[in-house]
């Protein structure tokens, strides 16, 4: 906003007062550490408000000191002697009660001690101090201070207001950045015990499984973890494709490093670019922040891509140059991010039909399907089906504080002789239901659900003999042919694939009166 020369003193401070504050608050805005934003915002304040000198300090709890943090117009020496305790002098005094002081002559304040040693003697009595607290909330954690030529026509209140101002701006950058600092030391500290536990829980040896072709995936993994190599982990929907993923990478020399984990199927097409790359703020409605995404968090580390098969197309061209180049940029943003980032996909869908229907990119896959490790289902390994009952129905037991001794054999038999569709997890959700209804430490074959239960088990079995169930048979198809055709027995005949003559036995040797079936005018 430009001043025009006929606008009044007051409106001219105003506006100038508007165009300080935007300006800092872009400044505070520029960087996560406090550092290097506040030497720039007295940069600032000294352009635009005429200071001499300024500091801004911050109170060190554990030690009581009070230290400059950034300064203006003092060199490193003069910093480094500025140094106060709560109470002491002017600054100490402001930190310590939470009041601004305003010091029009400092040549003529004892409680000036002038510690920097920035203000020559014949200049003191020129020069006014303004000095304001930094506070979060009540608590107060520094101060910002300012030299300014003594002049009558000087409003220092005014100034006062304003640094007040900037003081709560800097106190909302230390406060952010400090709740930044707090949850970045939190996350890395549950990631150390995270990979602690996930390092022998997700261990190929810990996936259960003995049988030849979980040996054949196991022999993969140990191939692969140690590289970089893409790999592309496919097999039916709760199979254990998690565990592949898991299991490559903390065995792999990434291990310290992030593991993420995106399930592409889940998230809207509208925000899966800002969840896989990030954004700047302002990219979009709502982007009130700078946000990482979830490669930029995976830095050297690995990023699992669950549901690949599930991505938008314009999703998959900004994929496949991450996989290609290795970089990419946040959603409203120009600079170029490299990626170190070790790239797991997963995916129970068929990609060659979705390359026939052009859903799926050809040149996508290619990149994808570097290394491929095909997970079993259920129904291919039987023989781990009861060493899988077994792991979770002691896992289940103790969630539950219960007991299970055992399986019965009816319903071990139920379990060995079902097609499971679901694979893994649908074994996993029945025998935690078994154990939450098991009564007597034991899981019986009426714990398990409908599904899986056997005529025997059931009380369902057929008391019929084969003829007599051929013959009721017959006699259905027979009536309902009749009734299609209106009661018309040839008409039957044909639609059944038999003679008329045929056809005429059966209605005699069944009792069936075609009769019954014709329209009545």
């Amino acid at each position: 906003m430009s001043l025009q020369p006929n606008q009044n003193p007051q409106v001219q401070r105003q506006v100038k007062e508007l165009s300080l504050l935007f300006d800092i608050s872009q400044t505070l805005d520029q960087s996560i550490e406090l550092r290097d934003v506040v030497a720039p915002v007295l940069e600032l304040m000294a352009e635009h408000m005429g200071m001499l000198r300024g500091t801004i300090t911050l109170l060190n709890r554990d030690t009581g000191e009070i230290l400059i943090e950034a300064a203006h117009g003092l060199s490193a020496q003069q910093r480094q002697r500025g140094r106060y305790r709560l109470g002491e002098g002017v600054t100490g005094q402001v930190v310590a009660s939470g009041r601004s002081m305003v010091v029009e002559h400092i040549n003529e304040e004892p409680r000036f001690l002038d510690r920097t040693g920035a203000r020559s003697s014949q200049d003191k009595r020129d020069i006014s101090f303004i000095c304001v607290p930094i506070k979060e909330g009540n608590e107060v954690v520094g101060a910002l201070s300012a030299d300014r030529l003594f002049a009558e026509s000087v409003d220092l209140e005014e100034d006062v207001r304003l640094m007040s101002v900037i003081a709560s701006m800097i106190a909302q950058a230390v406060r952010l950045r400090r709740e930044v600092l707090e949850e970045q030391e939190q996350l890395r500290a549950e990631n150390e015990r995270l990979q602690e536990t996930l390092k022998d829980r997700f261990h190929p040896a810990n996936i259960i499984g003995r049988s030849k072709a979980m040996h054949l995936v196991y022999d993969l993994i140990a191939q692969v973890c140690h590289g970089n190599t893409t790999v592309l982990i496919r097999g039916e929907s709760g199979t254990g494709k998690e565990l592949v993923a898991h299991a490559i990478h903390y065995n792999s020399l990434r291990a310290s490093k992030p593991f993420i984990k995106v399930n592409c199927a889940a998230l809207p097409e509208s925000v899966i670019e800002s969840e896989l790359f990030g954004h700047e703020k302002g990219a979009f409605t709502g982007a009130h922040n700078q946000r990482k995404g979830r490669f930029e968090l995976a830095d050297c580390g690995t990023i699992f891509l669950d549901e690949i098969g599930d991505l938008s197309p314009a999703t998959q061209v900004k994929l496949l140059r991450v996989l290609q180049e290795r970089e990419f940029e946040r959603v409203g943003g120009t600079q170029t991010i490299k990626s170190d980032v070790r790239v797991i996909a997963a995916t129970n869908r068929e990609l060659e039909k979705l390359l026939e229907s052009g859903t799926f990119r050809q040149d996508l896959y290619y990149r994808l399907n570097v290394f491929p490790i095909h997970v079993p289902p259920l129904r291919e390994r039987a023989s781990d089906t009861l060493l899988l009952a077994n792991h979770f129905a002691e896992k289940f037991s103790k969630a539950n504080n219960k007991t299970i001794r055992r399986i019965s054999t009816p319903a071990i038999d139920m379990l060995m002789s079902y097609h499971w569709p679901g694979n893994v997890r649908e074994l996993e959700n029945y025998i935690e239901r078994a154990v939450i209804l098991s009564s007597d430490e034991v899981i019986h074959g009426h714990h398990l659900p409908p599904t899986l239960q056997t005529a025997e088990a059931s009380g369902t079995v057929h008391q019929g003999t084969l003829q007599s169930t051929l013959e009721n048979l017959e006699r259905e198809l027979i009536a309902d042919a009749l009734k299609n055709s209106r009661g018309n027995k040839a008409s039957a005949a044909r639609a059944l694939g038999i003679s008329e003559r045929l056809m005429g036995l059966r209605v005699k040797k069944y009792n069936i009166d075609p009769r019954r079936f014709r329209t009545k005018a």
